[in-house]
């Protein structure tokens, strides 16, 4: 239980009792998924009583990006900033570490939020659709967090230095679960698809622009990766 309550107060503002030894999650970053269930799964607590599904939608957006305390979404626009950067590598890097948040972090930060409120709206069942979305959001960044090379040192470094080539194979067995949710088997194939096309995808842009990959890269996977997860089961 201490790796994983080591990983809660990493991924979480949960009040989970007194700081413990990062490198009790650090060796286990396997083990990421299941921060998805738990903040999935409190967020679904509220969710559950309210009605309209415009209000619904919106809660549960607010709710996995608040409980996170916005960390992640953090790290979604500094991306959007280094992407949307112009010039070389070198510049690029710099607008993605740079503290301040410019027109592409807005932008990114609008667009990714945009989406998966529309596809938590659009879902058959917004709670199915929010579980499974974190967990895979979760799962991209145990997956970055392994093969993503780092180009600075931080903490995805670090992180990084412990992780093991099979440790995404572990991630994604603890998905398996999200087989007991009521969604069609054909919905699930497609939500693994797209869970492991993005960070892949963003992998290879992070390496091609960046160099490699920093803490910034995987939080942002968390956020692009949720989203467009719960996008694809509403689009099925």
């Amino acid at each position: 239980m201490r790796p994983v309550l080591s990983l809660l107060q990493f991924t979480t503002l949960l009040p989970v009792g007194k700081p413990l030894d990062f490198d009790l999650f650090a060796r286990h970053s396997w083990i990421f998924p299941i921060a998805g269930y738990v903040i999935a799964l409190l967020v679904a607590i509220p969710v559950f009583f309210i009605r309209d599904t415009v209000l619904a939608a919106a809660v549960a957006v607010a709710g996995v990006i608040l409980l996170s305390g916005a960390h992640h979404f953090d790290g979604l626009l500094d991306l959007g900033d280094g992407l949307m950067a112009q010039g070389d590598r070198e510049k690029r890097t710099r607008a993605l570490t740079d503290r301040c948040v410019g027109a592409g972090g807005i932008a990114a930060g609008i667009v990714v939020t945009l989406l998966l409120f529309a596809g938590l709206h659009a879902a058959t069942s917004l709670i199915s659709a929010l579980i499974i979305g974190e967990v895979a959001a979760k799962f991209s960044m145990a997956f970055l967090t392994t093969y993503g090379a780092p180009f600075k040192e931080g903490m995805h470094s670090y992180l990084h230095r412990f992780s093991k080539p099979w440790f995404p194979f572990l991630s994604l067995l603890l998905c398996i679960p999200l087989v007991l949710l009521p969604v069609s088997p054909f919905r699930l194939a497609v939500a693994a698809l797209m869970m492991i096309l993005c960070p892949v995808v963003l992998l290879t842009i992070s390496e091609r622009i960046f160099g490699g990959v920093n803490g910034d890269v995987v939080g942002a996977s968390n956020e692009i990766t949720r989203a467009l997860v719960v996008v694809a089961l509403a689009l099925v």
